[in-house]
């Protein structure tokens, strides 16, 4: 399972970062960032296998590809923040952290006006249906 990957992985990158900690400090930043870019590098595999079906639902429902697309880039967006976020936190950087965060959830503000527009263009047409 790739469960057990990633916690190997995190693993061998907590356990490394350690290590050169105490003999080099420098290189216990790059070791960490290198760490969590392989997780997720391993996980965007796994999702990417996972696009197709989505697409399947997207047609057999009739909703729009672009706002599933515009989902898709709103989740990856608040996946990296967090994990940005994180290593900034992990390096005393909670300030930066902060901020980035913020930043992100007006960026996935800003992506999800569309389908806010077509939720409330679904809402008038049923209400013109209704009344």
């Amino acid at each position: 399972m790739a469960i057990f990957q990633l916690i190997g992985i995190a693993l061998v990158t907590a356990t490394a970062a350690l290590v050169l900690k105490s003999v080099k400090p420098e290189l216990a930043f790059v070791v960490t960032v290198a760490g969590g870019i392989v997780m997720l590098l391993s996980v965007f595999e796994l999702f990417r296998e996972s696009f197709s079906l989505l697409g399947e639902i997207a047609e057999q429902t009739g909703i729009d590809a672009s706002l599933v697309k515009i989902i898709l880039k709103m989740i990856g967006i608040g996946y990296l923040v967090e994990f940005s976020a994180g290593v900034l936190c992990d390096f005393g950087q909670n300030s930066v952290a902060d901020k980035l965060v913020l930043c992100g959830k007006v960026v996935i503000l800003v992506l999800a006006i569309p389908i806010i527009e077509s939720v409330l263009s679904l809402v008038g047409q049923l209400l013109g249906l209704i009344g």
